[in-house]
């Protein structure tokens, strides 16, 4: 896969190099409601991970690529998971690590390579993502992007000692 650019940000696949950069995101608690972790992740793991990442999306079902600025600094991910290629669907979800660079423009322009890239080389007629009911930043980045609300699963995460509702969002590609 060649690297993805756009004006102010590129995409690109992973690298060993990228192993504490994950390492740190897989293992910050801050975040693990937004994924859905609930264990820390061992560096042992995610290097075997890193040695795996070559295998192509039809064989694995799934594709992480960084983010990064124009100066090569590594901002963030975005992924394509539960890749269906008889369906042509995939979810998508993203993440910019540091939060001085959220709400900059970065995870916009990510996304929209990522959409690009769906359409013109994997052929998908779809992507979904799921976000928590609070997200609201998440939700308008989404939205922005063409996504629609097509449901509300209630009470669909425990988080902190109650439930948490969690939207269902879809873009198909005309």
């Amino acid at each position: 896969m060649t690297t993805l650019k756009g004006d102010h940000i590129y995409l690109r696949a992973l690298e060993p190099e990228d192993l504490e950069f994950i390492h740190e995101i897989e293992n910050d608690q801050s975040i693990w409601d937004i994924s859905n972790t609930i264990t820390p992740y061992s560096k042992f793991l995610i290097k075997q991970y890193l040695e795996n990442a070559h295998k192509d999306i039809f064989e694995v079902k799934q594709l992480r690529l960084m983010i990064c600025d124009k100066s090569d600094a590594t901002m963030g991910l975005i992924d394509l998971f539960d890749f269906d290629v008889s369906n042509k669907r995939a979810g998508v979800g993203i993440l910019i690590k540091d939060v001085k660079n959220r709400q900059q423009g970065f995870g916009k322009e990510a996304l929209k390579l990522l959409i690009d890239y769906c359409k013109s080389h994997l052929d998908l007629h779809q992507l979904y993502c799921n976000i928590s009911e609070d997200n609201n930043h998440s939700l308008k980045l989404f939205k922005n992007q063409g996504f629609q609300v097509i449901g509300l699963k209630k009470d669909w995460n425990y988080r902190h000692g109650s439930y948490v509702n969690e939207y269902l969002l879809q873009l198909i590609f005309n």
